[in-house]
C-alpha cells in the first residue's frame, strides 16, 4: 500500500502506507520533509497538504478543531486538510497529497 506524496518543488514521491498511521507519519517516516511541529495532536497548521480531488469524498469530513487549525494557515483551498488528521486505511491506498507552503 503505498501514498503519492507531491513535495515543493513538483517531485512525486511513492510512500509505503501503514494501515492506522497518520499521512504526516507516512510522509516523515519517507523522508519527506514536512514541519508538523506539534507531532499530530492538531494544534499547528504544519503538516498542511492539498488532497488530490479524485480522493476528497473518500476521506472523513474535517471535524471542527481541524477547520479552526487550518483557518490559521497560508493558502487555504477546499482541498486543504492537515495531514496529521488523516488516518491512513486500506481503501485510501494511493492516495495523492501535496504538500503547502507552510508544512516544509
Amino acid at each position: 500500500m503505498h501514498v503519492i506524496c507531491t513535495d515543493m518543488e513538483g517531485k512525486d514521491h511513492e510512500l509505503l502506507a501503514t494501515e492506522e498511521w497518520s499521512i504526516m507519519e507516512i510522509i516523515r517516516e519517507g523522508g519527506i520533509p514536512i514541519l508538523a511541529q506539534c507531532g499530530g495532536s492538531c494544534a499547528c497548521a504544519t503538516c498542511h497538504v492539498y488532497v488530490d480531488p479524485a480522493w476528497k469524498a473518500k476521506l472523513p469530513e474535517p471535524n471542527e478543531e481541524e477547520v479552526g487549525m487550518l483557518d490559521g494557515a497560508f493558502d487555504v483551498t477546499e482541498d486543504s486538510r492537515l495531514a496529521c488528521q488523516l488516518i491512513f486505511t486500506k481503501q485510501l491506498d494511493g492516495l495523492k497529497v501535496k504538500l503547502a507552503a507552510g508544512s516544509v
